[in-house]
């Protein structure tokens, strides 16, 4: 009767160690991505440019203009008043003036700029 145990036993090992290898789980993808095509196919994206400094320039008629500059010196962004409406000025090529529409100009670097704003004359401003 002992040795009945220990066959079944014996049995049942050796048909566990007939299927060695784990059955491979089955994928469902109920839900495929409707943009998986267009995202694959798409052109990579430019990261916008870091910035660079921040800074407030006196101009010739004393007042006071907030610039921030950008990595790459193709991009600037100036505000009249601390709390004012930006104004973002971009560049072809780094160190081409940059320009806005409504006759937005500024050339020069973030210690001096020469800045020409809507309706009024070029002025030199600095730190």
């Amino acid at each position: 009767m002992k040795t009945l145990p220990m066959t079944a036993v014996a049995a049942l090992l050796v048909l566990a160690a007939c299927n060695s290898k784990p059955a491979a789980p089955e994928v469902l993808d109920s839900n495929p991505d409707p943009m998986a095509n267009t995202l694959a196919n798409a052109a990579p994206v430019e990261l916008p440019p870091a910035i660079k400094s921040e800074k407030t320039l006196r101009c010739k008629d004393n007042t006071l203009v907030y610039v921030t500059f950008f990595e790459g010196d193709k991009q600037a962004v100036v505000k009249t008043k601390q709390d004012g409406t930006p104004t973002k000025l971009v560049a072809e090529a780094a160190g081409a003036a940059k320009t806005a529409e409504g006759g937005w100009s500024m050339t020069g670097g973030d210690s001096e700029v020469v800045l020409t704003q809507p309706g009024k004359a070029a002025q030199t401003c600095h730190t």
